[in-house]
């Protein structure tokens, strides 16, 4: 039997990794994930990647994060360099769960978008309106959206309760509103080429 790769994951990747790890090839990830509140505070993920890093580094001999840069402003890659790992590419899981050509479409589409996930979603009440204070002083929704012009939802799940939660968000922020169905998109792929990298080094060292 293969060597487990440990994976290192955002919180918000949870409930698609946990998917992902039932389909056949991927069954040997073994999984940590750092808590998704970080995405309210994004330039505390290095340290407390690193941290995690170092925790099971004498436990697993190959390590792969499932972070994208994430607003760290290069502080994730800075660790990663330090610690010999490599993690998903692009700036974002906006960006890998829509592909990064389709990411670019949609951006020069309109600047002006705020994207929401399945898991954003599903915690837009907590992540969003009562972490942005919107539920107490409804009064800052024009100063913290009005730059934006459009929601776009990029769906991993056709779910119809989602979308219509998505569309009540836009509604509630005021914005136009895109769906757009991702599936796993390129976390899938990543976490594969991540695989397929882990077995090659551990064949390499026999």
């Amino acid at each position: 039997m293969p060597e487990p790769l440990l994976v290192i994951a955002c919180g918000a990747l949870a409930r698609e990794i946990a998917q992902l790890r039932k389909m056949p090839g991927l069954e040997h990830i073994h999984l940590k994930y750092l808590n998704a509140r970080l995405h309210n505070t994004p330039l505390e993920i290095p340290a407390e990647l690193r941290k995690k890093i170092r925790q099971y580094r004498s436990q697993y001999a190959n390590i792969f994060v499932a972070y994208a840069e994430c607003g760290t402003r290069g502080g994730i890659d800075r660790v990663l360099e330090e610690e010999g790992i490599e993690r998903l590419p692009g700036a974002h899981c906006y960006q890998f769960f829509a592909g990064q050509k389709a990411f670019v479409r949609l951006s020069d589409d309109e600047p002006g978008t705020f994207y929401l996930t399945d898991f954003l979603l599903r915690n837009f009440d907590r992540l969003v309106i009562k972490a942005l204070k919107l539920d107490q002083h409804p009064e800052l929704l024009p100063d913290i959206f009005g730059n934006y012009r459009r929601l776009v939802y990029l769906a991993q799940t056709e779910c119809r309760d989602l979308q219509k939660a998505a569309v009540q968000a836009a509604a509630d922020l005021g914005l136009e509103y895109k769906y757009v169905f991702t599936g796993y998109g390129e976390l899938e792929i990543g976490l594969r080429q991540a695989l397929a990298r882990h077995y090659t080094c551990t064949e390499t060292q026999k």
